[in-house]
């Protein structure tokens, strides 16, 4: 992806000022730089657009992540992203509600979730989340 195009995430920045930098700071082998968990939701969903499973996988918590991800289905489309609401519960673990949309064979689709995030060792982690209507 060109550097100085738009943010998948829906940021007004670029992308290398955005999402970029921190798929960049991992592949430079400095770890995971999200700040709090809604820069590294936003960055995993710029890794889903992007197809960066390695970032994905990283970024996921041991306790939870699968052992590999499927490429994504030809023609899939990632439509946009809405943060509906993020919060910390403690320094150590937040939460990020959004919705992610995409287009697949003509059909659109929404992913509406209550993501949980744990820090360790000052990195940021997906754990899970729950489904919404």
């Amino acid at each position: 992806m060109d550097s100085s195009m738009p943010c998948p995430c829906g940021r007004p920045a670029s992308y290398a000022r955005c999402c970029g930098a921190l798929h960049q700071a991992f592949d430079d082998g400095r770890g995971l730089a999200a700040s709090a968990p809604e820069a590294l939701m936003r960055s995993r969903y710029s890794a889903f657009v992007l197809d960066l499973r390695p970032y994905l996988l990283a970024s996921w918590h041991a306790s939870t992540r699968p052992a590999e991800l499927e490429p994504p289905e030809p023609g899939l489309k990632w439509l946009g992203l809405d943060v509906r609401h993020s919060a910390l519960q403690d320094a150590d673990h937040g939460s990020v509600e959004f919705v992610a949309r995409s287009k697949l064979g003509g059909r659109a689709h929404r992913l509406h979730e209550v993501s949980r995030f744990v820090r360790e060792n000052g990195e940021w982690f997906y754990v899970d989340g729950d489904l919404s209507n």
